[in-house]
């Protein structure tokens, strides 16, 4: 099938891309990479009557380190420079580890760092990882730019803190603690397919070898990155021994995610299971990289 008809703009700026957002509003998308938005206009499932492309601004299209020792990455940076970068790989190892998960390499060519967050696709592995380090993002419109936590960016399946006359112009990460380690793990079918059940781990120890950070976020287990508090605050003041992990990550499957979704790829029991043993093996490596045993 192919889209319904509608109006193309091209922008060469930020300013006129937000000023195009403010006239049509809830009319109007925004095309970056385009790996989701195309194929849902070409099943009409999205219907935009005006199309504005950001590929024209260059100015979001960056990787950059933050004052803090953290990382700015531009919207528009594509999922193959972030996976190659390698001030990624040292001030934000976790994304660094996490972007070969993403579909597969003729995907990563085209899709966009900020386009995979705002669209908020409850299996993509992105919002995830914002959600685990605490990052955030910087949202630009007409009437200026503000910055939204992660914790407070990602509202519903598809549906995300942004209105209607704003574009995700930056994602910023913070430097990672002392002694903290982290991990991702995901079951697919296949390699470059949707997870199945995805997880994210980020822990910290203290001079002791205790445990004083502990951060969990499994994707496509609901309507969006869904953290386990419970899973994680069972951690806290904790050595980090074999039955400890196994206990957070029973938590985890039990308490902070007791009904994951359920669907014709996986039983809610079957996700259930994987929840517990994708949480198990994070930790374990989280608590590694971290410097202690696990």
């Amino acid at each position: 099938m192919k889209p319904p008809s509608f109006k193309y703009h091209a922008p060469r700026s930020v300013e006129e891309a937000a000023g195009l957002l403010a006239e049509h509003g809830y009319d109007a998308k925004l095309l970056a990479g385009g790996q989701s938005l195309i194929p849902t206009m070409n099943f009409r499932l999205a219907q935009p009557a005006v199309l504005i492309d950001l590929n024209r601004i260059p100015e979001l299209a960056y990787i950059h380190p933050a004052g803090d020792g953290g990382v700015r990455i531009g919207a528009m940076s594509r999922h193959v420079q972030v996976e190659k970068s390698d001030l990624i790989a040292q001030a934000a190892p976790l994304i660094h580890e996490t972007m070969p998960l993403i579909a597969h390499p003729q995907i990563r060519n085209r899709g966009t760092f900020g386009g995979s967050i705002a669209h908020a696709d409850p299996a993509s592995e992105l919002p995830a990882a914002l959600l685990t380090l605490g990052g955030r993002v910087q949202a630009r419109g007409a009437k200026g730019a503000r910055w939204i936590e992660a914790d407070e960016f990602f509202l519903g399946l598809f549906t995300t803190a942004l209105q209607p006359d704003e574009l995700l112009a930056e994602v910023r990460f913070p430097a990672l603690p002392a002694r903290a380690g982290f991990a991702a793990r995901e079951v697919a079918r296949r390699h470059g397919d949707y997870a199945l059940v995805g997880v994210m781990a980020l822990v910290g120890l203290d001079a002791g070898g205790a445990c004083n950070l502990a951060r969990l976020t499994y994707f496509s287990v609901g309507d969006g990155p869904t953290p386990a508090p419970q899973a994680a605050a069972a951690l806290i003041g904790q050595r980090p021994t074999s039955e400890a992990l196994a206990a957070a990550a029973e938590l985890a499957a039990s308490a902070d995610i007791p009904e994951p979704v359920a669907d014709i790829h996986a039983t809610a029991a079957f996700r259930r299971h994987l929840i517990k043993a994708l949480g198990k093996q994070a930790l374990q490596q989280a608590f590694i990289r971290a410097g202690g045993a696990a």
